[in-house]
Parts: C-alpha cells; structure tokens; sequence
C-alpha cells in the first residue's frame, strides 16, 4: 500500500482483501485510507471508511486528518461529531485535526467544546494537543486566550513558539510577534520557515527594512530561499518598503508565482511611485488570463490613478466593468477617486451613481473628488443627499468637504464644517485643522488664521504651519510668514519646500536681499529647489516638458507656436504678471522666462498635436503661477479648447477664457 501511486493500485488491494476475507482488518483498512489520502483520494478514502461496519479510533482519525489535511474542515468536524454519537472516544491524534478544522472554518464553540474535551480526557500537558489548541485560539481572534495556553506550556517545541508568533502576526500585532521571536531565540529554539513566514510578515507590517534583511540572512543560511511562502514573504517585505528591484528578483524566481505574489508585486509597486510598472504587470495578468481579486483590481486602478492618464483610467474602468470586481464597493470607490485624478470628475460620478449600496466611503470618494477639483456647491450638494441616505459621514468625509470649501472660497461653510464634525463624535486630525488655516488664510483672514492655530488642542504640525506659510505668500505677509517658516524649520530643517516657500514670500515683495540670504541657507544645508516639469497627455502617451525646454523632436514647432501664442495674447491685451518671475530681473528678462514656463511649452505641445477642439491634459508638479494661470485662461478663449491643468494642490478646468477655480486657489 505504502508504494501506491494511483487510484487503481488502491483498489486492486482493496479488491485482494476482500478476497481473502481479511476485509475487516481495522489496521489494514487503516493503512488503505492513509493511503488513498496521501494520493489525494480523499473521496475514495470516505467510501472505504463508510464499508466499514465498526470504526475504531484509528480509522475516525484516519478520515479526520484526511479532511484536515485538504482543508476540508467542515467534513472534518462532522466526521468527528458523528465519532462522538457513536462513542468512540478521541486521542492525542485526533483532537489536533479537529482544533486545526474549528480553526480554519472559526467555528468558536466547537473548538472550546473541543478544548473541554481536551481537560477531560487528561490532554492537558500533551504538546501535541496543546499546540493545537493555542494555534486555533489565535485563528479564532482571541490572541488573550492562546496566550494564556502557551504561558501554560510546560514544554515547548518549535511548533509551540511557531503558533504563538504566527498567531498574533495574523492578529495584527507584529510587535508582540517579534517579540515572542526574540523570546524563542533566546529559549534556543532554531526556528522553522512556518515562523520566519511570521517574522517577515511582521518585519513588513511595521516596515523594518533593517531587521527584515537580517532574517532574509537567516533564510540564506538555512539554505530555506526556495521555499515559495518564504520567497512571497520577502517579495512583499522588499516591495513595501520600496525596495522594488530586490523585489522582482523574488518574483521573477517563481516559475509560476501564485496570486499572493502578484498581488504583492502591483501593490508594492503603486505604493512607491512605479505607477506604470505596476499597469504592465497587470495587463501581462489579463493577457495570461491569470484570476485577479479585489486586492489586485484596486492595486491597478490606484496605480492608474497616479499616472494621470484618462486613457488609461477608461481602459481600467472597461476591464473591471467585465470582470467579477465590477460590483466591488472597494474597487469602485478606487474608480472615482482614479477619475477624479486623471481630471474627469465627470466619468468619476458615472462610477458613483452606478455604484449599488453606497457606504460611506463610495460617498467620501466622490466628495474628495469634488474637492479635488474645487466644485464646492457640488460637494454640498452630494454631502446633504449622503445624509438624507442616513450615512454617517467619517473624518475623510469631512477631509473633502474642507477641501471643496477651501478651493472654492466658501469660508462660511467650511467654518460651520468643521465645527459639524463634534455632531458625529469625531475628532479632527491635523489635516482637517491645516484645511481650515488654508481656507482662512487664502481669504485673507490672516490674523483669524493665527488665532485658531494658536488656540489648537493639538500641537500644530507640518501641515498647519505650511497653510499659514502658504496664505502669506498669496497676501505678502512677511512677518507672519517668517514666523510661521521658522515653526517649519524646527519642526522639518531640511525640507526643501518650506525654504523655497519662505524664498518665493520675499521675492514677491521684491525683498531681494532676503531671497539671497535663504538660497545661501539652502546652499549650506545641501538643499536645491525641485525643478519644476509640465506632463501632456497625447494619444495615451505622457510627454514631459520643463522650463525652457528645448529637447523635445519637436522643439522648433513648439516654440514656434509658443511665439505665436504670445504675440495672439499681446494682440488680445494680455500683461504678464512679472511677480511670477521670482528672480531679480528685468523686466524683458522677466516677460521671457514666464514665457517658457513647462505648462505653456505642454500647451504649445498640445496644439500642434492635436486636432482642432481637443482637450488638453497638463499635470504640474508645482503649484501654477498668477501668470501662466492668467494666460492659459485666455488662451483656452483665442484657441477655443478646454484646458485641464492639475497642479500641485487640485485641477483647473480652463474653457471660454475662464477657470473653474474662480481665480481662487
């Protein structure tokens, strides 16, 4: 029986019995049902047990393990039900498999009847049992209750410390799984790939590169690096924390990497800014037909939403409407956050309002996606129909309101917000206070903006300190400014936003000295201003421009039709803002440095490159200039185009030669 390799073998033996009439031999059919088990005929092995008149222990245990074995815990706990009506009491190898099964379905009551059984039958101090019993606590969420089991144990072996690390890895305490590791270590337990899966795992959720790269030696010298949950342990560890390239060597290592893998892959490289790497996995999953799930679905469209395409973004939305994910409310809710950020908020209340059972955070979504794209009376709106839907708003529903309000100058409104949110027992992060300084200090209420920073419950951190920096730039107030740029210097002393910021304050005021004095500063801390980029988007594709850019094909064409532009704007009576030139020039040095901005170079771009009433799609990585604001407005007028700009801080919808923001932002 032992040497079996087919179903036929099996049967053949089985046929042998029970011409020798030893049929009934409770060992042999033991063996026979081990044995179709172990060749995964699991179906086989039942109809054996059930021919069999008066199953003894080892025979229930025998179908038991089988069913555990293969996961198939809700045969296995009937099987052990049935054991129990007909008598047959359970040993030391039978109660583990059932722990396993009442674990794997958490079927609580059944494993605690089953852990009594445990006490009265007198398997309290057997290892094997009790290992059992603290790992089916910890499947079952209560970490206190295996714990107190484990800390019971009077021996404990590697399975012992594995179940315990495992367990609260899986309960989302990786600190206290780690913990329990350096326990082990120190026990002088050597441990097993079960528990350096857990440690990894736990390594990755608290993001410790560091220490993580050290068990990655440990697999190393176990010579463990072929084992596929290790390589899926790593794969995930090395691409959260931004080690992506480490992470695809892992990933390629596996002839056919499981979904887990995949998942760990696209998401990895979503989260730190390989946003196209991620889309082409994804497509090579579809061409190859591999079966995505929710993680894997919302993973891309997050990826899509950050290259900015809305090409891309309604190839995204094609795909997941033929899949089985289409009525994800997880993956929906990526959607229109993906529309919202590829600039068509539009196609994002598509998503919306075909989105069945909305909760909150459909609702949110949408709503920050209103934000985003400063449609405040919209967002209101939608806000007052979510609560006639009785859903309770959260803090991010609030996060997006303020934002609306901010980006469209509704003070008022933003202010009654946010003292709304005490209404529904939550309590503002320091997001919420840094919109509200924003939202106060754009409008020109400085001092008020102090005021209620001053008067703060929390520490002010970097995001309050930038607004107010931020509100004094846009109205030239120096004082409050370098106040507040000093409460950023303690806080961050070597960002380089918040000194350009400071820089950019002065030079507005023609406090030219000033701005020499913070580049010297910047120079001598090692700090250098990021350079400012324009990205269009033409025919799927995302061209890249900067200023004064002259490495583009097309270069010659471009400028050509950015001389054009001028002169049409000029024509048309246009002045440039020279104040968005922040350098101390002249003012023909001045009129031709905003000439070439990277967004009016994307524009030119965009007109000799498309047809006549397309759309232009521009995202900037720095916030826009008074200028180039001003003269794409009326550019969108001399060429009869829309316009979306998505700068650093929303989007800007340019048609008939006005902005959607309202000259506010």
């Amino acid at each position: 029986m032992d040497n079996s390799t087919h179903k036929t073998n099996l049967t053949q033996i089985h046929a042998k019995l029970l011409l020798l009439g030893i049929h009934q031999n409770g060992f042999l059919i033991t063996k026979l049902i081990n044995s179709a088990v172990n060749l995964g005929e699991i179906s086989y092995a039942r109809k054996v047990f059930d021919e069999f008149p008066d199953p003894d222990v080892f025979l229930w245990n025998a179908i038991i393990r089988g069913y555990s074995r293969y996961n198939m815990f809700a045969n296995a706990i009937e099987m052990y039900s049935r054991m129990q009506v007909a008598w047959v009491s359970p040993d030391g190898y039978t109660l583990p498999h059932v722990l396993k099964a009442c674990g794997g379905l958490q079927s609580f009551e059944m494993g605690r009847r089953a852990h009594g059984q445990i006490f009265r039958l007198g398997f309290e101090k057997d290892i094997f049992v009790q290992n059992g019993v603290v790992a089916f606590y910890a499947k079952c969420g209560k970490i206190a209750s295996a714990k107190d089991v484990f800390d019971g144990l009077e021996l404990r072996n590697v399975v012992s410390w594995t179940s315990m690390i495992s367990g609260y890895a899986q309960n989302g305490q990786p600190i206290e799984a780690l913990r329990v590791f350096d326990a082990m270590r120190v026990a002088g337990v050597m441990p097993d790939w079960v528990a350096l899966v857990s440690v990894i795992r736990s390594h990755t959720d608290v993001e410790d590169l560091e220490h993580g790269k050290s068990i990655h030696g440990c697999v190393i010298k176990m010579g463990l690096e072929l084992e596929p949950d290790l390589l899926i342990a790593l794969t995930a560890m090395y691409a959260k924390c931004g080690q992506v390239m480490v992470a695809r060597s892992f990933f390629n290592q596996m002839k056919v990497p499981n979904l887990i893998l995949w998942n760990a892959m696209i998401s990895g490289y979503a989260k730190n800014g390989y946003a196209e790497e991620a889309v082409v996995l994804f497509r090579k999953m579809i061409s190859n037909n591999i079966r995505t799930d929710s993680i894997t679905a919302r993973s891309a469209v997050v990826a899509c939403a950050q290259v900015g395409s809305v090409e891309l973004a309604r190839w995204m939305d094609n795909c997941i409407s033929k899949s089985e994910h289409r009525d994800d409310i997880f993956v929906n809710s990526a959607l229109i956050d993906m529309f919202a950020k590829c600039g068509n908020v539009d196609m994002a209340r598509m998503v919306f309002d075909r989105t069945l059972d909305k909760d909150v955070v459909v609702w949110s979504a949408m709503i920050v996606g209103y934000g985003l794209h400063g449609r405040g009376w919209e967002a209101l709106e939608l806000y007052q129909l979510m609560k006639q839907a009785g859903i309770c708003p959260n803090d991010v529903t609030f996060l997006g309101l303020l934002t609306a309000c901010n980006h469209s100058g509704l003070v008022e409104d933003g202010w009654q917000l946010f003292h709304c949110m005490k209404d529904y027992r939550i309590e503002p992060r320091h997001q919420h206070y840094a919109c509200v300084v924003d939202l106060l200090g754009r409008a020109g209420y400085l001092d008020h903006a102090y005021d209620f920073i001053m008067n703060m419950p929390i520490e002010p951190g970097v995001s309050v300190w930038g607004a107010l920096l931020s509100a004094c730039k846009i109205h030239r107030h120096v004082t409050l400014g370098e106040y507040a740029a000093q409460r950023l210097f303690s806080l961050e002393s070597y960002n380089t936003g918040h000194y350009v910021q400071l820089s950019n304050l002065y030079a507005s005021s023609r406090m030219w000295d000033r701005v020499a004095k913070v580049r010297v500063l910047m120079r001598e801390k090692g700090l250098s201003k990021d350079l400012g980029y324009s990205l269009i988007e033409i025919n799927g594709k995302l061209q890249a421009f900067r200023v004064g850019d002259k490495s583009h094909p097309r270069s010659k064409e471009i400028y050509e039709e950015l001389e054009s532009l001028e002169r049409r704007l000029k024509q048309a009576g246009f002045i440039p803002h020279t104040d968005s030139s922040l350098h101390d020039l002249n003012y023909e040095e001045m009129e031709e440095t905003l000439c070439n901005h990277s967004e009016r170079l994307a524009i030119a771009f965009g007109l000799i490159s498309t047809a006549p009433g397309t759309t232009l799609r521009i995202t900037k990585n720095l916030r826009a200039c008074i200028n180039c604001h001003s003269a794409t407005k009326l550019i969108s007028k001399l060429v009869n185009r829309e316009i979306v700009v998505r700068d650093a801080n929303r989007f800007h919808h340019f048609k008939d030669g006005v902005c959607s923001c309202g000259d506010y932002w």
